[in-house]
């Protein structure tokens, strides 16, 4: 991959260029695929999602409503990009 994908939720931008994600925002982060996991769960009763992503040293966990969710369909997109390249990446750190 060699294109930029982004994504913007609220006050956060995620960018991903095939090797890193990054999320700016008030506390940017940046993650490389191959220490990283990533794991979206929901909707929950009410539609609402959440995003974790577990590295070297943190774990971070982004939560959305619905709405949130819904008027940013690019966010899914670009999560399932991310997550089908930590899946490909040989020598993945599994925690």
């Amino acid at each position: 991959m060699n294109d930029e994908i982004t994504a913007t939720v609220g006050h956060q931008l995620y960018s991903f260029d095939g090797r890193i994600l990054e999320i700016f925002g008030n506390h940017p982060k940046r993650f490389h695929i191959r220490y990283m996991r990533l794991s979206v769960t929901g909707p929950d009763r009410k539609g609402r999602q959440t995003v974790e992503i577990d590295a070297l040293g943190a774990h971070v966990t982004m939560p959305y409503t619905a709405a949130e969710w819904e008027q940013t369909p690019d966010l899914a997109a670009l999560l399932e990009t991310v997550q089908a390249a930590i899946d490909s990446t040989p020598g993945h750190w599994s925690g």
